[in-house]
């Protein structure tokens, strides 16, 4: 596997800034965790792994949500 970071704790702390839960995107685009999966469904935000539990995203596609 090819490094992008230079250490791990680049990578965690950019996932800590840049990938949140199903939840805090519902909380930033001031919806329900449905209404994100409607936009799921509808391909209008992709997640960028899911699991039976949850969904996480990049924080950048849901403040792009914000502008349209």
């Amino acid at each position: 596997m090819e490094r992008i970071f230079e250490s791990e704790d680049k990578l965690k702390a950019f996932i800590s800034e840049n990938v949140i839960t199903t939840m805090e995107a519902a909380e930033i685009l001031g919806c329900s965790r449905r209404n994100i999966d409607k936009l799921v469904q509808k391909g209008k935000l992709i997640p960028v792994k899911q699991t039976l539990r949850d969904k996480l995203f990049l924080k950048n596609d849901i403040l792009d949500r914000i502008e349209k």
